[in-house]
């Protein structure tokens, strides 16, 4: 059972609201079905008329996912991951740090923006934001003669080999392992240990039961030998990969001693600036290897234009960085000297940003009632 008692004053947060609900599935509230253990939502107390007006999409999927109408009927919910905090490390520009020419925005970028997003504005600041500057970047990267790409066909070639070469062993192996079980047994150890409330313990068990899966998935054989539509050879492929981003988040979320938005460690409970608040960056050396290298980036405070402070729910417990009271009092300076500056010159004076976009971007932007 976790050791953690909820706060009426967190149901602010969506992340907290998920603590409650496996709060109570631990403490044995939940309701069995053959998908695991659920809690019941009752939105009847909203009336059909509000239901089918303003929560349409809900009355559908309740339809036709699960044969029920929520306007009378209650609907069974639990916790999952709804968003991808990290990915592929990009600059400003959304390309990567490490290759030249990929770029990536949204859920796939780690691109400093995952705090800015709320589920109610349907992460807006990745697929609109993220999505237009990238975009234009791209395009902008795309029209320069000096990155034209030059790949020798050798090259795609030899990719294409050993790829297809990947797929032959696993349609001709007389491996024992079933990619269906290893996949179904990887969910499990991601959901119960790796879920919502973590421990120490708990993680070390789910980072070496997923590198055993990793080392048996060597060992994947399938039913049939047809390359064509064959759904088990997909998730056969596709298994190794998964099982290498599982133990990623796993592996990484094991030295992280601290607890930080949705990632909510019970034997460290509080968010700790002084020695967490950075980047976790994991790389694969070596096919061979079962486990990633970890590398951290730090972040740098006197840069920020806000340092990180308190969220405004749940106890005001964090450890602060030791650089967020001087910054925290140069941001206090700067405002208060240009007290009467308009936001755009106070914006500027604190973090300068307009150089880092796109040319066709760098106009200032609008606010309903200015007619700056």
């Amino acid at each position: 059972m976790p050791d953690y008692e909820p706060d009426k004053k967190e149901l602010a947060s969506r992340d907290v609201v998920s603590r409650h609900m496996e709060y109570h599935i631990a403490q044995g509230h939940g309701a069995k079905s053959r998908y695991g253990d659920h809690i019941w939502l009752d939105i009847t107390l909203l009336g059909k008329k509000h239901i089918n007006r303003n929560l349409r999409e809900v009355k559908e999927i309740c339809h036709y996912f699960l044969g029920i109408d929520p306007t009378r009927d209650l609907i069974p919910v639990r916790p999952a991951q709804h968003y991808s905090m990290g990915g592929v490390r990009t600059d400003h520009r959304g390309e990567s740090t490490n290759l030249k020419g990929l770029f990536a925005c949204g859920e796939a970028a780690c691109w400093d923006m995952h705090g800015f997003n709320r589920l109610g504005g349907n992460s807006v600041a990745e697929t609109v934001v993220a999505g237009m500057i990238v975009g234009e970047n791209i395009a902008d990267f795309c029209e320069e003669p000096a990155n034209e790409l030059e790949i020798s066909t050798e090259l795609i070639e030899q990719f294409w080999r050993r790829e297809n070469e990947a797929l032959d062993d696993i349609v001709n192996s007389n491996g024992t392992e079933s990619a269906i079980e290893l996949s179904d047994r990887m969910k499990d150890i991601m959901t119960d240990k790796v879920g919502i409330f973590r421990t120490g313990e708990a993680l070390q068990q789910a980072v070496d039961e997923l590198q055993t899966l990793l080392v048996r998935s060597q060992n994947i054989g399938i039913r049939g030998n047809s390359r064509a539509a064959c759904p088990e050879l997909v998730k056969a492929y596709r298994l190794r990969r998964m099982l290498k981003l599982a133990i990623c988040v796993a592996y990484g979320a094991l030295q992280r001693t601290e607890s930080r938005g949705a990632h909510f460690r019970q034997d460290y409970p509080q968010r700790n600036d002084a020695q967490w608040l950075n980047r976790t960056l994991a790389t694969w050396k070596s096919p061979a290897d079962t486990l990633p290298q970890l590398n951290y980036e730090q972040l740098d405070v006197m840069q920020m234009e806000m340092p990180p402070g308190w969220r405004g729910y749940g106890a005001k417990d964090h450890i602060a960085h030791p650089e967020t009271e001087a910054r925290q009092s140069e941001v206090d300076k700067i405002s208060g000297e240009m007290d009467s500056a308009n936001r755009r010159e106070i914006q500027d004076a604190l973090m300068p940003y307009r150089h880092l976009l796109p040319t066709m971007l760098q106009c200032s932007n609008a606010r309903l009632g200015e007619n700056e």
